[in-house]
C-alpha cells in the first residue's frame, strides 16, 4: 500500500512539475495614441499629424534572404547580402559594411565598415526597387531609384 501512495505522490509533483512549466504568451504590447491637437484659434480639436502617429505594431518585418540581391541605378551598384552584409560602388568609391531592415521594413540601413562613410538610407518602394533617403529619412530629390537586377537562372 505504502509503494502505490508514494508511486501516486510522484506522480502528482510531476504533473504539477510539468504544469509549471509551460512557457506563458507574451502580452501584447499597447499601441500609444498620439493625442488630439487643440488649435488655439478655432478652439477645434483636430486629429493628430502623421508625424506623431506612432507606427502600428507587429508590421511584418523585411525578410532578408528573400530581399538580398544587387540593384543598380546611376552610377550606384548596391549588393545585399542575405547574411547582412553589403557591397556598395559609387561612382569611383567603392566600400561595404552591414545592411539591417528600419523596424516596419519601409526602409533599409547600411552601415559601412570605414567610419569615414556615414550611414546611408533607403526606402523600400518594393521587392524589386530602393530610393535614397537623407539623414533625415526624407526622399531625395533628383536622385535615381535603385532597380533589382534579373538574375540569369
Amino acid at each position: 500500500m505504502n509503494q502505490k501512495l508514494l508511486a501516486l505522490a510522484c506522480v502528482g509533483l510531476a504533473t504539477l512539475a510539468i504544469a509549471g512549466c509551460k512557457p506563458r504568451a507574451p502580452a501584447e504590447p499597447a499601441a500609444e495614441v498620439a493625442p488630439a491637437v487643440t488649435t488655439a484659434a478655432t478652439g477645434e480639436t483636430a486629429p493628430p499629424a502623421a508625424e506623431d502617429v506612432p507606427p502600428a505594431v507587429n508590421l511584418p518585418a523585411l525578410d532578408r534572404k528573400g530581399f538580398a540581391g544587387t540593384f543598380t541605378g546611376g552610377t550606384s551598384t548596391i549588393t545585399l547580402d542575405a547574411d547582412g552584409t553589403f557591397g556598395l560602388k559609387d561612382g569611383k568609391a567603392t566600400f561595404g559594411g552591414t545592411w539591417t531592415a528600419e523596424a516596419d521594413g519601409a526602409r533599409i540601413r547600411l552601415d559601412p565598415d570605414s567610419k569615414a562613410e556615414p550611414d546611408r538610407l533607403y526606402a523600400v518602394v518594393g521587392n524589386d526597387e530602393i530610393r535614397p533617403l537623407d539623414e533625415g529619412g526624407q526622399q531625395v530629390d533628383g536622385a535615381n531609384a535603385l532597380q533589382r537586377e534579373t538574375r540569369a537562372d
